[in-house]
């Protein structure tokens, strides 16, 4: 039983070396000052993280989640979009339509109430684009929220929910390591 664990242990002291020597051979692909802000220490508690591979298939999770939810957002932006192009049209037919059943002497009135009709449209497109990109925007911010989150409580390094840029892109430099990792592993088949 005790040289079991040992040739565990062994194997997986050896597999840290193995997932440490490669975050340090990739770090050196990334910025310097993101280079600087790395500690060993940082790099060997991201190692030891990814010893058992749970983290690549959370990672993995994560952003099928996120590029689901991309997708969805998008689709619900061009759907927006689309149904903001037929209220012009129709609007846009609606107003041909009643200038030429109109008798000349009310053409100025109606083609005052038509730029007001145009106007409120435009006005109601602007604004409910607006209402969109905020939701978008915020419904990203939530999956930045939930990806620190579960990084965290899954003991992965540099992880933990903030909104400070330069922690941001700690974190996206530190899931760009992970992510190059695992597909380094997957190549070689070394993955666990």
């Amino acid at each position: 039983m005790s040289m079991a664990y040992l040739s565990d242990a062994a194997r997986q002291q050896e597999r840290h070396y193995y997932l440490l020597s490669e975050l340090q051979t990739l770090v050196k692909d990334l910025s310097s000052s993101f280079q600087q802000r790395l500690s060993y220490t940082t790099l060997s508690d991201l190692a030891q993280a990814l010893i058992d591979g749970t983290v690549y298939e959370i990672v993995q999770g994560l952003l099928d989640i996120q590029h689901l939810t991309e997708k969805n957002l998008y689709n619900q932006r061009q759907k927006l979009h689309s149904e903001h192009r037929a209220l012009k049209q129709d609007l846009l037919g609606k107003h041909r339509q009643a200038l030429q059943t109109c008798k000349s002497h009310n053409v100025a009135v109606l083609k005052s109430n038509q730029r007001t009709e145009t106007e409120a449209l435009e006005q109601r497109v602007r604004e409910e684009q607006r209402m969109m990109d905020e939701k978008i925007v915020a419904e990203m911010d939530q999956k930045v929220l939930d990806q620190q989150n579960t990084l965290e409580k899954a003991g992965v390094s540099g992880f933990y929910i903030t909104t400070n840029p330069q922690e941001l892109m700690m974190q996206m430099n530190l899931l760009e390591l992970i992510l190059k990792l695992q597909q380094k592993e997957m190549v070689s088949g070394t993955l666990p």
